[in-house]
């Protein structure tokens, strides 16, 4: 019932109570019946309408689409979530200024993890109080895996820009802005047997993490098909990530020539400073979970000098998208964006095209939505900042291509 309606009534009982008033017991019991009646007519006036929307359907005048973030902001992957979060807002901004989608504004909210799957769970469940419809996250593996089956279990469409695992699609709401771990590996390998990097290649990899063994897996698989010769392959653990003197002697032992490193930036540059140490100087050769060390607290870049990677994004690119994102990036936020800040603004235009796709309006429930723009995803095309003409098949993969760049006098610079 509207409120104007309880309060009309709430008149009425009123004044029908002070009519028919007899005794002071009376008037204390009628007082309390209207002063109840009262309550419930705010309380129904605050929500908009008692029984509320029902089936995580939209309010009917919503004129904003509303879509989540979630990374981490704080803690040692920070730089991840920190460059995910500023692109996300970049592209928000932008697509709000140019009029929105199908006519709609656009909110983005962005909660932190600390690359934390509990917290993941948390700032997912936060996001939805909030009132999200689309979650453009997570920005790391093990979280996302946990989120993605709570948004599963919702019907809500969740495309991450880097969650690479092939765990965190499993479900068909679910898609991918990033490489798969699979492909990362056999593209890593081809890519080095293309370019003829190395001869001996060393291995050292994060057997706890599964962002890192499932990199490895397919580039030991790919590298044998290649021909590429694995003379050393060393594994360590979480608990373990400090001191990689022991792996790195195994290599230098075995005559590497190249060092392949599936994992993360902040053990990168453990082990690149420890082979400096120990006079070691093979080609070191990375994935994009290395893009950020450049900008890592306190780490001297002259030792990743020569450092190559395969990344889906160049900042030194010389198209015109790329270098209005880099300087746009810059001004803001002080900074050169990295590949994690170019895939999450590719995110936020993937969903706004999928959208005007599939015809959604922010009206619409969390579930219809997702339904509509996962029906979507296969059959749209877009070109972005981490490549031209990306597609989708239904399971959530992204087909689109590498580029390789080398750090070479503290930066980036594209090797195609």
């Amino acid at each position: 019932m509207a409120f104007e309606n309880w309060m009309l009534l709430s008149r009425f009982l009123i004044q029908a109570s002070l009519l028919k008033l007899v005794t002071s017991k009376e008037v204390i019991i009628k007082k309390r019946v209207i002063s109840a009646v009262l309550a419930a007519a705010m309380v129904c006036g605050l929500l908009s309408g008692c029984g509320g929307n029902g089936g995580g359907k939209a309010s009917a005048d919503s004129d904003t689409f509303r879509i989540g973030g979630i990374g981490p902001v704080t803690g040692a992957a920070a730089i991840y979530g920190s460059a995910v979060r500023n692109a996300e807002q970049i592209a928000v901004d932008e697509i709000n200024e140019a009029g929105g989608i199908n006519g709609y504004q656009v909110s983005l909210q962005f909660e932190d993890d600390e690359h934390d799957a509990e917290k993941s769970v948390n700032a997912y469940n936060s996001l939805k109080d909030w009132g999200m419809q689309i979650l453009a996250g997570t920005v790391t593996t093990t979280p996302c895996i946990a989120v993605a089956d709570k948004t599963a279990a919702d019907g809500m469409f969740e495309i991450t820009p880097s969650a690479s695992s092939t765990d965190v699609i499993k479900n068909d709401n679910v898609f991918q802005v990033c490489f798969t771990d699979p492909n990362q590996g056999s593209a890593s390998a081809k890519y080095i047997s293309d370019k003829g990097l190395g001869s001996k290649i060393g291995i050292i990899y994060d057997s706890s993490d599964v962002y890192s063994s499932g990199i490895y897996a397919k580039f030991k698989e790919e590298a044998a098909s290649l021909g590429l010769e694995i003379v050393s392959e060393s594994a360590f653990t979480a608990d373990s990530n400090t001191d990689f003197s022991v792996q790195l002697q195994d290599a230098k032992d075995a005559g590497a020539d190249l060092m392949f490193l599936p994992f993360y930036y902040q053990q990168a540059a453990i082990v690149l400073k420890q082979a400096k140490d120990m006079g070691f100087a093979p080609a070191f050769f990375g994935v994009d979970g290395m893009d950020g060390i450049l900008t890592l607290e306190n780490f001297d870049t002259s030792l990743a000098e020569g450092v190559m990677l395969l990344t889906p994004f160049a900042a030194d690119a010389s198209d015109e998208k790329t270098q209005a994102f880099v300087a746009k990036y810059n001004e803001k936020y002080g900074e050169t964006p990295n590949q994690f800040a170019a895939d999450a603004y590719d995110a936020i235009y993937i969903i706004k095209a999928a959208i005007e796709s599939a015809n959604v309006t922010p009206d619409m429930s969390v579930e219809e939505i997702g339904t509509a723009l996962k029906g979507a995803m296969p059959s749209i095309s877009y070109d972005g900042l981490t490549g031209s003409g990306m597609k989708w098949e239904a399971t959530g993969e992204v087909n689109k291509d590498p580029k390789g760049v080398v750090i070479q006098n503290g930066v980036y610079v594209s090797i195609d």
